[in-house]
């Protein structure tokens, strides 16, 4: 059986004079491949050098390579030779490259399945046998990739991961989160067919010294509410739950690999849909927080949603660090572009560590102005404690948006909270990319048992004799053929 095969490698070094000429005829500007042996295989390159915004990796312009080089056929194989730095963010973009999720009517009839298999080579310092748990953890991110891009019922599969790793999920749904006050999670969702929920998983191992919550904004579907998306705006929100499906994924693959410390994932699920019951605007919900919103915009409704889950987060959960994560607003592809997520903290350490873990895994961030002193008078009320949407949008959008979860902490909250706005880089073009799962890894990388994403954590690194940022900078200059 025959393998149709994509070379990328970072060093010309061969006996081959026809492989030598392969490379000599690169050029990647910034990229570049060429077709061996009647187009049955390929070598490509990647840039010979990158910005210090990108990843030395190349990340996203391995995942398109892959895409448009990889020769057809149903067994392929591709050889990545990389630093082994560059191991975990190349995983991660070549996985990206294999969407899983198909409603096409050929594909229910091909009885031959298609096999991938992708082999590192790792060149040079610590350029040893990767461990059996390096090439564990890459699966683990792959088979997580696909979750995204299915209109799916988000709260079974967070159930089946429950139940994979023998976890049982506590559930608050309907009228109960009435009953118990989660009045932005309800409001969004109680004019649905299907009802609102806080779902959460836990992992509480023994002698972990911190307690950490990710919380995912999980809009199975956002209509706009009353305030309806047009016909060409809400083709695609089914994305809409893309913060809740990374952090489920993130969650599993963490837990999976060993973490040492306490982990709670906060699924806040709901339908933002059209209906008698539906929430207007001028209406006004009373949020876990206890504060009171004016509700001026129903499209505005992934900011109630987290706000009742990093409240939960703190008050039930007694998290020490917050991290949301949510598809929040269509601004944030204006202020950080398609690769980029616009990241939000009260921690400036921290904020330059969400930057460091996007360069070492690939999915990119970029921080967002925080400065509520400035912006939160945006949401000013005459009837309430808020409204949920500015006033001016043309006043730091994304950045205001974020303010609003983070008022419902307290501007004075003395734990570490991050906001991640992934709406943009949580797709591309009609697929979705998985972004998020990655970035989640790395940054707490710190807390896994697994030694990979210990190398590429910010975090762990903090301590080392080199600066994270330096290495990285030298990274960005060497030469890297692929």
């Amino acid at each position: 059986m025959e393998e149709q095969m994509l070379f990328f490698i970072s060093s010309s070094k061969t006996f081959m004079t026809i492989w030598q000429a392969a490379l000599a005829s690169l050029n990647p500007n910034p990229t570049d491949s060429c077709p061996l042996y009647l187009s049955f295989a390929a070598v490509a390159a990647l840039p010979s050098r990158v910005s210090r915004h990108n990843s030395p990796s190349s990340a996203h312009f391995l995942t398109r390579l892959v895409r448009t080089c990889l020769p057809t056929g149903n067994n392929r194989c591709i050889v990545m030779v990389c630093e082994r730095s560059d191991v975990f963010a190349s995983a991660c973009a070549i996985a990206r490259a294999f969407p899983l999720f198909t409603r096409r009517s050929a594909s229910s009839r091909r009885t031959e399945k298609k096999h991938v298999t992708v082999e590192f080579v790792t060149v040079g310092q610590d350029n040893g046998p990767l461990e059996v748990s390096t090439l564990e953890v890459k699966n683990a991110c792959c088979n997580c990739f696909s979750a995204h891009n299915t209109l799916c019922n988000l709260l079974q599969e967070i159930k089946a991961v429950g139940n994979e790793l023998s976890i049982t999920p506590t559930i608050i749904r309907g009228e109960e989160l009435k009953q118990k006050g989660f009045g932005g999670i309800y409001g969004v969702g109680k004019a649905a067919q299907h009802p609102p929920a806080l779902a959460v998983l836990s992992h509480t191992p023994s002698g972990a010294t911190q307690t950490i919550a990710w919380v995912g904004k999980g809009i199975v579907y956002d209509t706009g509410g009353l305030s309806i998306k047009g016909k060409t705006t809400m083709p695609g929100m089914k994305r809409d739950c893309g913060g809740a499906a990374a952090i489920l994924g993130a969650f599993k693959a963490a837990v999976k690999q060993g973490f040492k410390d306490n982990l709670h994932a906060v699924f806040c699920l709901a339908e933002n849909s059209v209906g008698p019951t539906a929430t207007r605007p001028d209406d006004i919900h009373t949020l876990y927080s206890g504060k009171t919103v004016e509700i001026n915009n129903t499209d505005a409704e992934g900011r109630l949603v987290l706000s009742d889950g990093v409240v939960y987060a703190n008050k039930d959960l007694s998290a020490d660090i917050i991290l949301d994560m949510a598809t929040l607003t269509g601004a944030q592809g204006i202020s950080t572009g398609k690769y980029h997520a616009a990241v939000m903290t009260n921690s400036e350490q921290w904020e330059a560590a969400c930057v460091r873990a996007g360069r070492s895994s690939g999915d990119l961030a970029h921080p967002l102005v925080y400065c509520p002193e400035l912006h939160f008078s945006e949401f000013t009320s005459a009837v309430a404690d808020m409204k949920n949407s500015v006033a001016d949008r043309e006043n730091a959008q994304s950045s205001c948006a974020g303010l609003f979860i983070g008022s419902h902490l307290g501007f004075d909250w003395p734990g570490i909270w991050v906001h991640v706005d992934i709406a943009s880089p949580v797709h591309a073009g009609e697929r979705a990319t998985g972004f998020g799962v990655a970035m989640l890894l790395s940054l707490f990388g710190q807390a896994s048992e697994d030694p990979l994403l210990n190398s590429v954590s910010p975090l762990g690194a903090a301590t080392a004799k080199t600066a994270p940022e330096d290495q990285m900078e030298r990274d960005c200059k060497r030469r890297r053929l692929v």
